[in-house]
């Protein structure tokens, strides 16, 4: 597939740091990977990114305007319209309301990548907030064609991460190495009081690993540091490694940014610090479910107690096993796969209306769908007029049909809830859309437009024989319960939870 380029409008700094820069740098690699360009435009940077995003084989353009104002915008516009890029990923707390409508108005798509609600209304085409706290109230006052992708399925993650995905971590009864990583600038310095705390600990065969960004202005006295601090501390720069330097550790001090996720994927042990104002809603979230142990801000321990957290985790095989398999659970290494998908794929939906009720009739009795179904006798066009007025108005019903980019009606999807947290699903493809994955498309779509709405689990019912179907669950992210007998038919019972609804 030939793809058109992607602008991205994103600053880096020691002030604001790096993560904004990195995160985009990992949907710009998907979207090379699918054969389109990456643009970056940006008003603020550090010679480190530069070199980064340069060394990604991305282009890099000025951005002579104070970030976010309007003169900003008129700048993305006109290199979006030299570029020819049709769509805008946008990255920073400055870009509110007005700079996403000055480049709606333009023509343009926007994607906008946001953390905690921070503009007073969205109009952006898409919003994307990849964080464990993300919610659907947060974007309460939004335009109705503003689509959310919330949570860490949708987390950017670089493709240096995608050899890992199916890497499964061994836990030793002692850890003994510890990986500390503070982001690309580490304005607090929380780096040096990390390294203060190892020197403490009596852990014996301790090592560690410091990864400093390549934007951090003390990266001399930090070295220093290291070589003075009596035990194996090794001190790297601004590393292109460092999945493998995850894989090593047995426990990570990090700080509460973008970098969780990849700790996620790799099933790290991990204690947070929000470095960040921004960072302490996914801090503490993380260390509610279990996922990793949050020590609060840069003022909120000594290097004394750091030194004694780290110690007792070392120490302590299960604990450090339980943190490795929730937050493991959170991250497949798949998001920004998923955002691609989303902002090229062909599938639009909308709630099921009166119109549709012919066709649904039509798909419900297709062949194939009939052999698929757990009752396969053709159903009376009387019958479905009735099931379908009396659906249409139950509001324990969610219907929805796909459509593609032509208009042309592609399936359906239906959730019948159980209750307010659990629905059962129903979901068919015409005939001439289906063997090209829309299967798959069309339910990971539905489920993120249903969970965006309501409930916390949603359920589907597949027989044992029908492959096609399974696999199109599968790729959806739906995990297996084993199988079920229903109607006299083996069946595999397929579940999706929603991650946003977990423990609320």
């Amino acid at each position: 597939m030939s793809m058109g380029p992607l602008l991205f409008r994103a600053d880096a700094s020691v002030a604001i740091g790096t993560g904004h820069v990195m995160r985009c740098l990992a949907l710009a690699q998907a979207w090379q990977d699918v054969g389109g360009a990456a643009i970056f435009a940006m008003a603020n940077g550090t010679s480190a990114i530069y070199r980064r995003v340069t060394a990604e084989s991305c282009q890099l353009e000025d951005i002579s305007a104070q970030a976010g104002t309007a003169a900003d915008a008129l700048r993305t516009v006109e290199l979006a319209r030299q570029s020819r890029s049709e769509w805008i990923a946008v990255d920073g707390y400055q870009f509110g309301e007005d700079y996403q409508r000055a480049l709606k108005d333009r023509g343009l798509k926007v994607l906008l990548l946001d953390d905690y609600g921070h503009a007073a209304r969205y109009v952006a085409d898409v919003v994307l907030n990849q964080n464990v706290s993300a919610r659907n109230s947060l974007y309460g006052n939004r335009s109705p064609e503003t689509r959310l992708l919330l949570g860490p399925r949708y987390c950017l993650l670089r493709r240096e991460f995608s050899a890992w995905q199916s890497w499964k971590r061994e836990v030793p009864a002692i850890g003994r190495r510890v990986l500390v990583t503070m982001g690309g600038s580490d304005v607090e310095n929380v780096t040096a009081q990390a390294m203060d705390a190892l020197s403490r600990i009596g852990t014996e065969g301790l090592e560690a690993w410091v990864v400093v960004g390549g934007s951090n202005p003390r990266a001399e006295m930090l070295e220093q540091l290291a070589n003075a601090s009596g035990k194996r501390i090794s001190l790297c720069r601004d590393v292109a490694n460092i999945a493998e330097l995850m894989a090593w550790a047995d426990v990570a001090v990090s700080s509460a940014g973008t970098t969780c996720w990849e700790l996620c994927l790799m099933a790290v042990p991990s204690l947070l610090v929000d470095v960040a104002a921004n960072q302490t809603a996914l801090a503490t979230e993380m260390g509610r479910r279990g996922c990793a142990i949050h020590l609060g801000g840069p003022n909120d321990f000594v290097p004394g107690q750091l030194a004694e957290e780290v110690e007792e985790l070392l120490g302590s095989e299960s604990r450090r096993r339980c943190l490795s398999t929730r937050c493991r659970e959170l991250v497949d290494g798949r998001g920004a796969q998923r955002v691609v998908l989303t902002m090229t794929g062909k599938l639009r939906l909308r709630a099921a209306r009166a119109g549709d009720c012919r066709l649904l009739w039509d798909w419900a009795n297709d062949p194939q769908v009939r052999a698929a179904a757990f009752s396969s006798e053709p159903i009376p066009w009387e019958s479905h007029q009735v099931w379908f007025k009396d659906k249409m108005k139950d509001s324990r019903c969610s219907m929805l049909v796909a459509e593609d980019h032509l208009g042309r009606r592609v399936g359906q999807f239906r959730v019948d809830w159980r209750s307010d947290s659990e629905g059962d699903i129903d979901v068919s493809v015409a005939a001439e859309f289906r063997g090209a994955g829309n299967g798959a498309a069309l339910i990971d779509s539905a489920v993120g437009c249903v969970f965006a709405e309501r409930g916390e689990s949603l359920h589907a019912f597949v027989k044992v024989e029908n492959q096609a179907s399974r696999r199109a669950f599968e790729q959806a992210g739906f995990a297996s319960l084993g199988e079920e007998c229903v109607n006299g038919h083996q069946a595999i019972h397929y579940v999706r939870r929603n991650e946003m609804a977990i423990d609320k």
